[in-house]
Formats: C-alpha cells, structure tokens, sequence
C-alpha cells in the first residue's frame, strides 16, 4: 500500500508539473527541477475491534532550478498545496492533511499525511464448537 501510496503523489506531480520525480535518494546528478518523495514514517493505531488508524506522514523535496531559489520554493508551496489534496489510487481519493514546508539549504520540504483506516480480517482460524453439554443439578453430599 506505501509503494501505491508514493506512486499516487508520483502521478499527480508529473501531471500537474512534468519534473523528474525520484523515489529513491540521488547522491549525485539531479536534473532540476525536480521532486524526491520520502515517506517520513509510518504509524498504526488499533481502533475498535479489527479497525485500524494509519498515519502516513510524507516529505516532498523540490530542488528549485533558478537562482532565485527562495521565491521559487514558495511560489510552488501555493500549488502544492492545492495539488496534494487529494490523490487517487485506483478507485480510492485519499485526503492530504496537516500540510507544511520548510525550506532548508535552498530545498522545500513539503510535509503531508495520507491518513487512512483498515479493516483487518482475523488471522487466526477459530474452529467453532460442535457440541456444548451443559448439566445442572444439585451436589448430593
């Protein structure tokens, strides 16, 4: 589900700005602009029952091109922001939340969270009980 989650906000860059988009980390040789997309971390919280709660919290970096990197982060703050709010994975829409940026060492950090609940199956196969003989009656001393 991560890998879809990272090809969905793939999708939408590319459509939206046709930069190069990188999944993995690049030491050397960016073609800027472009987009790395990292998943920050991931976090599970059992609900009720076999509902879940996942947080996915993801960090776009946009490596500017000109030499006004500054203006050019923010200018892209504005349309990322209405970019990333909804992606689509196949016929599900998921809602970016809790939206920030940084701008460090002339790189905009780009802060969204993928949130979502699973329904979990049980695991374990239980066998129901086939029969159950219950008696009562009083002890006899």
């Amino acid at each position: 589900m991560l890998n879809k989650l990272i090809d969905g906000i793939a999708i939408k860059l590319d459509q939206e700005f046709g930069f190069e988009i990188y999944k993995e980390a690049i030491k050397q040789g960016l073609n800027e602009p472009c987009f790395f997309i990292l998943l920050v971390t991931s976090n599970q919280k059992q609900m009720i029952g076999k509902r879940y709660f996942r947080e996915q919290p993801f960090d776009i970096h946009y490596f500017p091109s000109t030499d006004s990197k500054n203006t050019e982060c923010l200018d892209m703050v504005d349309r990322l922001n209405d970019v990333l709010e909804y992606i689509t994975l196949d016929t599900d829409l998921f809602h970016g939340t809790k939206m920030r940026y940084e701008i460090i060492d002339d790189v905009l950090h780009f802060f969204v969270n993928y949130d979502f609940h699973v329904y979990k199956e049980s695991v374990m196969a239980v066998d129901p009980m086939e029969n159950l003989t219950v008696g009562s009656g009083l002890k006899e001393e």
